[in-house]
This record gives structure tokens, sequence and C-alpha cells, in this order.
């Protein structure tokens, strides 16, 4: 009768590198929050210096920054915020705001030169290439919605670590989340990506299916204000839901190493 060989320790330098990567996921396990927080800093930091950057004529690693977070976010100079210049925000005139908007700055901006103000599809191009100038200040490298999201979760994480040894912090309830968290976002972030898709880029009436789309999503552009209050409304529910998960799973894992280590000597 065949017996099944038992399995040998880890010697040598394969045990080194266990007890190493089980140091490493101890300590991880251990600091994740402060780990999270940090990476979360400089991920929302570094949109903000790439403006200082280009103010202090500093281009190459400002326009490097712009060029890192571009898969991340559409960038567009009307939902974004600007630092150094005549105004925070330039947006859309269709947006109704008080601040002047972009289109009061059209013959200035040489990306927008021969691009019709209907034609949403080569504007946005555009705009997404424009940086800023010395009158209107430099964009920030990411939108204004993705800016108040990072921003509110690193906000949120670090709330969770001043408080979580006080208190016994639940985790959001995932239909308040969808509700209050996604809600919002999602309505004022659908509601003008589907007014745009329904209007003709020649700024004619739009027909068939798009007619019918239109009224139900009639041509909108989304507030500076909306844009932040949706995205800070989104990244603190988001930590909210997830961060007592992670701490649970985290504490747990800590607790089995911490009681594997000791046990071989190695804490």
């Amino acid at each position: 009768m065949a017996t099944t060989p038992q399995k040998q320790p880890a010697a040598g330098w394969q045990r080194t590198l266990v007890i190493r990567l089980d140091k490493f996921i101890y300590n991880f396990s251990r600091h994740w929050l402060a780990v999270f927080n940090i990476l979360l800093a400089f991920y929302v930091g570094l949109p903000v210096l790439a403006p200082v950057l280009m103010n202090a004529g500093l281009t190459a690693p400002a326009r490097g920054i712009y060029m890192v977070y571009s898969p991340m976010c559409h960038q567009m100079a009307s939902r974004s915020f600007f630092l150094f210049g005549e105004q925070p925000a330039y947006p859309r005139q269709l947006a109704g705001t008080d601040l002047q908007p972009i289109e009061a700055y059209w013959d200035t901006i040489p990306e927008l030169e021969g691009v019709e103000t209907s034609n949403w599809v080569k504007f946005t191009y555009a705009a997404r290439a424009f940086v800023g100038n010395k009158q209107m200040g430099y964009k920030m490298a990411l939108c204004e919605r993705d800016m108040a999201i990072y921003t509110f979760v690193l906000i949120a994480g670090l709330l969770y670590g001043l408080l979580r040894r006080r208190f016994n912090i639940k985790p959001l309830p995932f239909w308040i989340f969808i509700l209050v968290g996604m809600g919002p976002i999602g309505l004022d972030g659908f509601s003008q990506l589907f007014s745009y898709w329904s209007s003709p880029f020649d700024g004619s009436t739009a027909t068939g299916f798009a007619a019918t789309v239109q009224k139900i999503f009639p041509l909108r552009e989304s507030t500076p204000f909306l844009r932040t209050f949706t995205g800070a409304l989104f990244g603190f529910m988001l930590a909210w839901l997830t961060y007592p998960h992670v701490e649970r799973g985290m504490q747990d894992t800590a607790h089995d190493l911490e009681k594997k280590l000791r046990r071989i000597g190695e804490l």
C-alpha cells in the first residue's frame, strides 16, 4: 500500500525567504492603513503639484505628471480646478454658474482654435490637451470629481485611523452606499453623459432614438460644485464601506502570522 510522502519543512534560503515574506505581510497587515493613506496622499498631491511646477516654469516635470495621470482621468480643462489664474475653475457656459465660462477665453486658447462649441467630441480632446496659461492659471492633473473622490477617501482614511481604536466602526450598509454614495454621482455623471451622446456633433436637432434619449436627459453640463460634492460623497462612503472589512481581514492575518512567527522564534 503506497504511502503519501510527508511534506518537508522549508530549509536554508527557502526558509529565509518564507520568513521574510511572512514578516513583510505581518508588518503590512498591522500598518496597512498608514500605507494606504501615504499612497493616497502622493496620488492626490502630485496632481496639485503639476500646476505649481507649470507656474514656476518647470514645464517638463509638470507635463510628466499630466502624462502619467492621463490614462486615469479625462483632464478636461472645463471640468478641472486651476491654480494661479483668474478663477478656480472654468466650466462650460452650459453649466450656468457665476464663473466666467471657458467660452469667454476661447480666442486665447490655441488648442480650441477652429473647434465649434457644439462639437463636444472635438472639444473634449482640445480641453484635454489644454493645461493652462498665465491668465487662466494651470489645471490640476485630475478633474474636479476625481480630486474630490481621492481626497475624501484620504480624509476618511485619516479619520478612520483616529477613531478605530476608540470605537467599533462597522462597515456602511451596502444599500446606503448604493443610495447615497453611488446614487448622486451616477445620476449627475450619466445624465450629463447621455445628454451629450444624444446631441449631434454639428449642433443640429437630434432625431430618432437620440431625440428620445434627449427628452429623458436634456443637454446639460454639471457644475464644479456638483462634481466636487458627488465625488466627495462617493469617496467618503467608499472608504466607510470597505475599510472596516479590510481591517478585519488584516487583523486576522496579523494574528495568524504572529502566532506562527513566535512559534519558530522569529518574533
